[in-house]
């Protein structure tokens, strides 16, 4: 049995979540801007189907990547030098946040339903109004190939989801929340959950005490002015690569 959270109860310690399903905590009806931050400054993230009740998680291990751990393949780095010199793709950070989302919620081709229901959009999409959920968008042309988005707590930052419609754009859109990551200081990248292509790049599993314990800091650190990447270019960032 997991708790029903009520319009005015605290989400519950992580460590009552299930170990099967790995993670699963709480669940409810609600979910706003306001619920999204209680719950992502604790490690919680949710995660469910439209014909569910909000379900909330807290898995351990915890699946994250350390900005300095990212993983380059030898095609991929030919691919972002390639954009770094303008001859591909361009990327721009918060220009289409729903759009992205949306993208994102798009069944994959082995999938038959998505867990980004129209209620999880509105939810971001407001977060995303306040400065606090982000996209990194890439485009060939006026199309949209790829893209993901997240949170931004202090000095975290909690990745949600990313697509790709062209072969490395969403590795692309993660290269350069890499190097943003880098250049303000952010040691970790939620992953949320273990995936081989997560690990390929370079992502690892902690236990999920270490990283609520990193989370409950780096929120409190003072927030990154993500102004300055939004008028910035961004395909500047890959020549790192």
């Amino acid at each position: 049995m997991i708790p029903w959270l009520s319009a005015d109860q605290a989400f519950p310690p992580v460590g009552q979540a299930l170990r099967d399903p790995n993670g699963l905590l709480a669940a409810g009806d609600r979910l706003d801007a306001d619920l999204l931050l209680q719950a992502y400054s604790r490690g919680i993230f949710p995660w469910y189907a439209d014909d569910q009740p909000v379900l909330w998680w807290s898995p351990d291990p915890r699946m994250v990547l350390v900005p300095a751990e990212f993983k380059v393949s030898r095609s991929l780095r030919k691919r972002l030098r390639a954009v770094a010199c303008g001859n591909e793709w361009r990327l721009t950070l918060d220009a289409a946040f729903t759009r992205t989302m949306r993208a994102c919620a798009a069944p994959r081709r082995d999938e038959g339903s998505t867990w980004i229901t129209d209620a999880m959009v509105a939810a971001y999409t407001e977060l995303h109004g306040r400065g606090q959920a982000h996209s990194v968008e890439v485009w060939a042309g006026d199309d949209l190939v790829g893209g993901l988005y997240g949170v931004s707590l202090g000095r975290m930052f909690f990745g949600e989801s990313m697509f790709s419609r062209a072969t490395d754009a969403s590795k692309t859109a993660l290269a350069a929340l890499v190097q943003i990551a880098r250049a303000e200081e952010v040691p970790l990248i939620d992953c949320q959950q273990a995936t081989r292509h997560l690990a390929s790049l370079g992502a690892r599993k902690i236990a999920r005490r270490d990283f609520c314990l990193q989370v409950a800091q780096l929120a409190r650190n003072a927030p990154i002015d993500w102004r300055r990447w939004q008028d910035a270019d961004l395909t500047t960032v890959l020549q790192a690569y």
